[in-house]
């Protein structure tokens, strides 16, 4: 039985190169094997990170390779499911961007290779594996708010100056919704357990047909929602979870150590106040470890693509309560 996993990536995005090729090659059990790119150019900080890495001049040649058993697809948000599909099918485990699908229904042929397949294959959801989350859960299901009231949300960056970035286009599935409406959205799911029965209402502001700034509320079964995602504002990061007995605000959630320090402050009823803070931990080293973990050694996995598909589908209630 193998006793640790060969990488291979597709293209040289920047987010490979300044996060998941290094969490690759710092996990545990796992290698930086191989990389699809034309440019020598790109090709060469990945190559510094990772001596003897093959770099194959197509996706194809690089799925054709023997020396890979799982693959990393950071490209456009728009290829994402062809090409998880093509890498399932050509007998390698498949870690592919969220979002994964544009519509929900993008998952199903995911699905379904991934079940022909015996694979493993998730979107990377990363923050899901990182302890401040898997505490924030915890607590909640011990009844550290009680009876839970609201849960409000925010996530916002602003790349105005950069036009020709792919979230800032159309035509390769950009917007802050795909891009971090899955963050507070699948957030809300992972923590709660449930799933929104309606969306009351959706306020989104467009720019050339990206959506760049929306406020939406929601009712879930037993709460209401309130979340708010821009590429418009100032950089920042919050989930606050407010019940009858407290309330849990979670700092910098989705990224640790850029947005400030990840903490879990919660407050009593009677306004005691408790502060559990993650100085350190990776979330996308934690990833690709627990990634490891399943394929190596069969661990449940946190977050199956059906879980992935719910948060999608919540986005597809978002875009027909705009639509109207």
């Amino acid at each position: 039985m193998a006793d640790h996993v060969n990488w291979g990536i597709l293209g040289a995005a920047k987010f490979a190169r300044e996060h998941m090729g290094p969490a690759i090659h710092l996990a545990r059990r796992g290698r930086l094997a191989a990389l699809a790119t034309s440019s020598p150019d790109k090709a060469r900080p990945f190559a510094q990170m990772a001596p003897g890495l093959a770099v194959h001049d197509s996706y194809e040649a690089l799925l054709a390779d023997p020396g890979v058993d799982a693959v990393y697809v950071p490209l456009p948000n728009h290829l994402h499911v062809d090409w998880a599909v093509r890498a399932l099918e050509a007998g390698k485990h498949v870690l592919v961007e969220k979002p994964l699908a544009m519509q929900a229904a993008g998952f199903d042929p995911v699905i379904a290779a991934r079940d022909a397949s015996g694979r493993l294959a998730s979107e990377a959801y990363m923050i899901v594996h990182h302890p401040q989350w898997q505490r924030a859960r915890a607590l909640y299901r011990a009844g550290a708010v009680g009876r839970l009231v609201r849960v409000s949300a925010a996530f916002s960056y602003d790349n105005r100056a950069d036009g020709d970035n792919i979230r800032n286009r159309a035509e390769t599935g950009g917007g802050a919704v795909p891009d971090i409406g899955v963050y507070i959205y699948g957030s809300t799911r992972f923590v709660t357990g449930e799933e929104p029965e309606a969306i009351l209402s959706a306020e989104i502001r467009r720019e050339n047909g990206v959506d760049v700034w929306s406020h939406i509320t929601a009712r879930f079964p037993s709460f209401h929602y309130s979340g708010v995602v821009s590429m418009r504002m100032s950089p920042w990061q919050e989930m606050v979870f407010h019940g009858e007995d407290g309330v849990m605000r979670l700092t910098a959630p989705f990224n640790p150590q850029v947005y400030g320090e990840a903490r879990i402050e919660l407050q009593s009823k009677d306004l005691v106040q408790t502060v559990e803070r993650f100085p350190a931990d990776n979330h996308y080293v934690r990833q690709v470890e627990a990634f490891h973990a399943s394929v190596l050694d069969g661990a449940d996995w946190p977050c199956p693509l059906e879980f992935s598909r719910g948060t999608q589908e919540m986005i597809d209630l978002v875009w027909a309560a705009e639509a109207g």
